[in-house]
């Protein structure tokens, strides 16, 4: 392959690196010995639940197709037994708004799972439309490990792979496209710009059976205030807003396996996690907000960790 230009696209840096590294890391080129590492490789798949865009050729986007895209090629992957995958970027698109992003981000992040073994991913700037950087790389584990910067490494076959994040503006700042988040510095300054009346925290060091509380940040949103923090070991992400339609305020869209009920003062807390009696999310609802608690934890753990209900019964009461 000829480029013609020292300016290269995405496109054509992707093809002549897959060539390259084909031919000099993965693979002899004179048919000798096993490869090092196979791997799977997919890009730009622009997952979004919208509408086609009309174009040209091939500047048509056909956003609703790339779950069964991606699905074809986890097949093939599996089949092939590749060490790896690694999606390069851009793997979802903006839709309606904030939670439909996070919803499309959850669908394709699933399909994506279906891979039998470690799979990686690199940040593109279609990542960040509606959502911010943490609300992405939280919600793509790379081989069960959050990466809240958006750069690492890893080794396979004896081979380091360094990931970039190239997803920053031109003062240095995280790039964020539409993002309606706003920072606050403490839980009340999140509940007033978020127009809620209170928003009550369990104290910072209070202690349950899954570990000590810590809070590290706050924000808001028009009619939704957050808290991000720790529980032990395992993130801990809380919520109080307006009522939704569904009962559901979280932004988590995420399928679980089990799902109850615990009864907290006068509220019915609607519990699912992955192993039973293992909370992960729940939702409540107490006047006139909605109010959510999300558990995750990290490593090999991401997906299968969980508070028990005496947890979720001491945060719940603590959360006003």
């Amino acid at each position: 392959m000829r480029l013609h230009s020292t300016k290269w696209t995405r496109r054509e840096f992707v093809t002549a690196a897959t060539a390259f590294y084909g031919c000099r890391l993965f693979g002899d080129p004179d048919g000798h010995g096993a490869p090092l590492v196979r791997f799977g490789l997919v890009t730009d798949l622009h997952y979004a639940d919208i509408e086609p865009w009309p174009g040209h050729g091939e500047r048509s986007r056909y956003f609703r197709e790339s779950l069964r895209k991606l699905d074809d090629a986890i097949v093939a992957f599996n089949g092939r037994k590749t060490d790896f995958v690694i999606e390069l970027g851009d793997f979802k698109d903006k839709t309606k708004g904030h939670d439909e992003t996070l919803h499309a981000l959850a669908r394709i992040e699933q399909s994506f799972s279906r891979f039998q073994g470690p799979r990686y991913h690199v940040a593109g700037n279609h990542d960040f439309d509606c959502i911010s950087p943490e609300e992405f790389f939280s919600r793509t584990p790379n081989n069960g490990t959050v990466t809240e910067k958006g750069w690492y490494s890893f080794v396979t076959g004896g081979v380091t792979f360094v990931v970039l994040n190239a997803c920053f503006t031109s003062d240095g700042k995280p790039y964020c496209r539409n993002n309606p988040w706003t920072d606050a510095n403490t839980a009340a300054e999140a509940a007033k710009g978020a127009d809620v009346e209170s928003f009550e925290l369990p104290d910072d060091g209070a202690a349950t059976s899954a570990g000590a509380v810590k809070w590290t940040g706050y924000r808001w949103m028009r009619g939704l205030a957050q808290a991000k923090g720790t529980i032990g070991s395992a993130e801990l992400t809380v919520r109080k807003g307006f009522k939704a339609d569904n009962g559901d305020i979280s932004g988590d869209y995420n399928e679980y396996t089990n799902g109850w009920t615990v009864e907290v003062g006068d509220c019915i807390v609607y519990c699912y996690g992955n192993a039973e009696g293992k909370a992960m999310k729940a939702c409540w609802e107490k006047g006139a907000y909605g109010y959510s608690l999300n558990i995750r934890g990290q490593g090999d753990d991401a997906g299968s960790y969980g508070v028990a209900d005496d947890v979720i019964y001491a945060l719940v009461t603590l959360t006003k």
